[in-house]
């Protein structure tokens, strides 16, 4: 009998298999062939293969992330809390934030502004973006998307840079102990500072964004053409004749903003075990993104009737009309229940819109390796012990 290892060598030269070698048994054949066929479901383990592969992509993604973030940390260097580069740091993650979200729904705001001028131009917001996507093209669900990013990018950075600087300010004003026995009150007053003026820097873009978004075919074909085109029919007046009704609109809207989602980021992690600072990145940005939303739906409430009334001055105000006299001859036009035309369309636009814009900007501070915003101080000690 040859051994095993020298019948192995030659096995495979020879014709018809290994001499000598025992053939396997029927059993053992059906016992192999049974364990080939033992998985009944394959579609888990194409699955699980797709899971393995977007975790993979995951993973290096996030290893990206990181190495992109250490590397902007290195070359702003530490930035210290309430200094020049803290601001400018809050003012570009704010320009991010508001400039990016308001220009992706573009077609909800478009949508909302014609229903607002003309309730009856369609009946319903699916109904509106079949009409509009019919007759313009998807180019024309987008109508007004350039005055809204840059009106909307230039609000954002005096909106959420202005808002850490005036909360600093009215902080250090009534002293640190009175600053956190009446925070609700200096959330609301440092709000309400940063929007009056980040309005300002809205206001222009968004009068030419109304008049595109409202005239069919649109008033104007470019923003800055468009803002020309107004300062050369009305001079720069023409620009800011919705001026006090945005503040209406904009500075209770940006009041419940930013007071509401303090409130709720500390009410989210009273609730929760532990403190703040033990929960990772990714579970502080959902939280950010959840108080947003909770917090933009309340903003839309608060801020609709101011907002119709935006978009009926800017669409409708006569040359020359007081603002007064015009507010009365719209109001007696469309009523009470007019100023809540597009209510609905509006609480989805805004809550979704929160929501993200909290989440980049708290998302852009973890960038730059700052606090995201809200629930420091231990969870403000777990509410004093609750």
């Amino acid at each position: 009998m040859l051994p095993g290892s020298i019948i192995s060598t030659f096995a495979a030269q020879h014709p018809l298999g290994a001499l000598g070698m025992q053939q396997p048994s029927h059993n053992e054949q059906f016992a192999k062939s049974a364990t080939k066929k033992r998985e009944p479901f394959p579609a888990w383990s194409a699955i699980d293969g797709v899971k393995k592969t977007a975790d993979s992509i995951a993973h290096e993604a996030a290893r990206e992330y990181d190495v992109a973030s250490h590397k902007a940390q290195e070359k702003a260097g530490k930035i210290e809390p309430w200094t020049p580069k803290y601001y400018a740091a809050c003012t570009f993650g704010g320009m991010l934030a508001c400039g990016l979200t308001h220009t992706a729904v573009t077609p909800l705001d478009l949508i909302k502004c014609r229903r607002q001028v003309d309730s009856k131009l369609y009946k319903s917001n699916m109904q509106a973006f079949r009409t509009i996507r019919g007759a313009e093209g998807f180019r024309g669900v987008f109508t007004g998307w350039s005055p809204t990013f840059f009106g909307y990018s230039a609000q954002g950075a005096f909106k959420y840079g202005g808002y850490e600087f005036f909360k600093k300010f009215y902080s250090d004003l009534v002293g640190q102990e009175r600053a956190v026995k009446w925070k609700t009150g200096v959330y609301l007053v440092a709000s309400a500072s940063a929007e009056f003026i980040a309005d300002v820097a809205l206001c222009p873009f968004e009068s030419v964004k109304v008049r595109t978004q409202t005239t069919i075919p649109p008033e104007f074909q470019g923003t800055f053409s468009g803002i020309s085109s107004v300062v050369a029919k009305e001079g720069v007046s023409g620009l800011y004749k919705g001026l006090y009704p945005l503040w209406g609109r904009q500075i209770p809207y940006t009041m419940m903003k930013f007071a509401s989602f303090e409130t709720i980021v500390e009410m989210i992690y009273r609730s929760l075990p532990g403190h703040k600072s033990d929960y990772n990145k990714g579970a502080q940005t959902a939280v950010a993104f959840s108080a947003g939303y909770l917090a933009g739906i309340l903003c839309a409430v608060v801020s609709h009737p101011a907002d119709v009334m935006v978009s009926k001055l800017n669409a409708n105000r006569q040359p020359g009309e007081a603002f007064g006299a015009a507010m009365s001859r719209i109001y007696g036009d469309i009523g009470f229940r007019g100023l809540w035309n597009g209510l609905p369309v509006r609480i989805v636009m805004i809550g979704t819109l929160t929501g993200l814009q909290w989440m980049i900007y708290d998302s852009f501070k973890i960038f730059m390796g700052l606090p995201t915003t809200g629930g420091s101080g231990e969870d403000k000690k777990k509410a004093l012990a609750k």
